[in-house]
């Protein structure tokens, strides 16, 4: 065999068959059918579990059994509706996870609620706060007809945010932090409208200085003797000053009302979309010794922090001294009661936790009474809903939309990180609730707020481009003669080495020999 038989290409196959010119080419499915199905599953998923917490309780099922399911499917029914009138390339599997979430927070919040000794039932309004963060979901998604025009508010998110973080000052503390507004019986937590805003304003002001951020500066001044620190580089303080400043302020304020938990997500969420945007691995390890020292400091200085670093070093100590479990030791007890399939949904004794049990320590009793199948399976959902977020990021075409996605699937991913970790004695206890699981009308409506911003950059990313017109001259696949048809290359220019400008290898040239 020849030199040139052996390194011959294989024989052309079919042609493949090209459109004409205005032809419709196949545009991809939009999968809302999948994603009314899902609803069903999830509204059918949580009505079933509000029965069997009655069953459990009273051997009965709930009277209002019915109206909850209608109740729950409604409101799926509403937001399904909207993304297929806006948004019908969206993701299909990001509402179905989100009512899914909040229907079996629901469920828990009742379960809880049967308990006396929590204080009033907690249920009902977190139901009307359900009602709202659904409808705020098709809103947005009705009236956002781009996420690319948030751009342009970039400086008003921070404004807004920054006075929203500031006005829980005026009020009152409440368990030692000052992060409520309360006024004639309603109360609200501005800070969880401010993350949505500052994510906001961090992918605005990123992806317009991302090519500073990521090759302007100078080196650092150890770079030349840490090898893994080289290449890192420090932008100028006119890029970088900004959005550094923005976030001392806000952490600095948390920092008064000791509100550690939404501090540490602002940093995770800084250090996060700081990396999407500059591609930089430096970043996130300037991040982790930065939160780290940050975290020696106020955990030594700061009482109430102190306080919760003690208890998660030594869980058990309260009951060493003769003054029973602490909130984290029964916590610990839920767990561990649970074993691996539960106790089952309304048997379990997680309300000893005391009056945090529908709030921060709601997953001590979905592990209790759901064991770990089905605790893994929660965590799974949240896992699920992080993915596509991602996955949103990395199918959108603009650099805005691909940090904002980023930013949103980050703070959903670092609360379900703290939360878990903290009721699990991985990490202290933060005070943070689990999104759309935990007792909260501020928290459920905020979370449905980013899940409608996440439905509205898929759809972008998803959406199939609009037909390009043909060039002038083309009469279908095989073209004029003389010119290429619509799917056929460009014939190749031979590449000289000896060419100006040409910058091909000239050793890359096959022989002529």
């Amino acid at each position: 065999m020849s030199a040139t038989s052996a390194t011959a290409p294989p024989p052309p196959g079919p042609p493949r068959p090209v459109p004409p010119h205005g032809a419709a080419r196949p545009r991809p499915a939009a999968r809302r059918g999948v994603e009314l199905c899902l609803l069903v599953a999830a509204v059918g998923i949580s009505v079933y579990g509000y029965a069997e917490v009655g069953l459990a309780r009273s051997g009965a099922v709930p009277k209002d059994a019915l109206a909850y399911g209608g109740g729950l499917g409604g409101l799926a029914l509403l937001a399904h509706v909207a993304v297929r009138a806006r948004a019908r390339y969206a993701d299909p599997l990001l509402l179905p996870i989100a009512v899914l979430l909040n229907g079996l927070g629901l469920v828990l919040v009742y379960r809880l609620d049967l308990e006396p000794v929590l204080g009033p039932r907690a249920a009902p309004a977190q139901l009307v706060w359900s009602s709202l963060g659904v409808g705020l979901f098709a809103v947005a998604v009705l009236a956002l007809r781009d996420h690319r025009v948030l751009a342009r508010y970039t400086y008003v998110s921070v404004t807004a945010a920054l006075a929203l973080l500031v006005m829980p000052i005026a009020f009152p503390a409440v368990n030692g932090a000052r992060i409520w507004i309360r006024a004639a019986g309603f109360s609200i937590q501005p800070g969880e409208f401010a993350k949505v805003l500052l994510a906001i304003f961090f992918a605005g002001y990123l992806a317009a200085n991302r090519a500073a951020l990521a090759y302007a500066g100078r080196p650092l001044p150890v770079a030349g003797r840490l090898k893994g620190l080289r290449r890192l580089q420090l932008p100028t303080g006119r890029v970088l000053g900004p959005v550094i400043a923005v976030w001392l302020a806000s952490v600095g304020v948390l920092v008064l009302e000791r509100d550690l938990g939404t501090s540490l997500l602002f940093f995770g969420l800084f250090v996060v979309m700081l990396y999407v945007a500059t591609g930089r691995t430096g970043w996130t390890a300037v991040g982790l010794l930065l939160a780290a020292a940050g975290a020696a400091a106020v955990g030594g200085t700061e009482p109430h922090v102190h306080a919760r670093v003690r208890d998660w070093l030594h869980p058990f100590a309260s009951i060493a001294a003769g003054q029973g479990p602490s909130q984290l030791a029964q916590s610990l007890f839920a767990f561990g009661n649970g074993g691996a399939l539960g106790t089952g949904l309304g048997q379990g004794s997680s309300y000893l936790v005391g009056f945090a049990a529908k709030s921060d320590f709601v997953l001590a009793t979905a592990g209790e009474e759901l064991g770990l199948a089905g605790l893994c399976a929660l965590l799974g959902l949240y896992a699920l809903l992080v993915a596509r977020g991602f996955a949103a990021a990395l199918a959108t075409r603009d650099p805005f939309g691909r940090l904002l996605a980023a930013g949103l699937a980050s703070i959903l991913a670092l609360q379900v990180f703290v939360v878990t970790g903290g009721v699990m004695d991985l990490i202290p206890l933060t005070g943070m609730a689990m999104p759309f699981l935990a007792q909260g009308g501020s928290s459920v409506v905020a979370n449905w707020l980013i899940v409608a911003l996440l439905v509205r950059i898929s759809d972008r990313a998803r959406r199939p481009e609009p037909e390009q017109p043909a060039p002038t001259g083309t009469t279908g696949a095989a073209g004029t003669a003389g010119t290429a048809g619509p799917d056929t290359p460009p014939p190749a220019r031979p590449r000289n080495p000896e060419t100006p400008g040409n910058t091909g290898n000239p050793e890359s040239t096959g022989s002529t020999a």
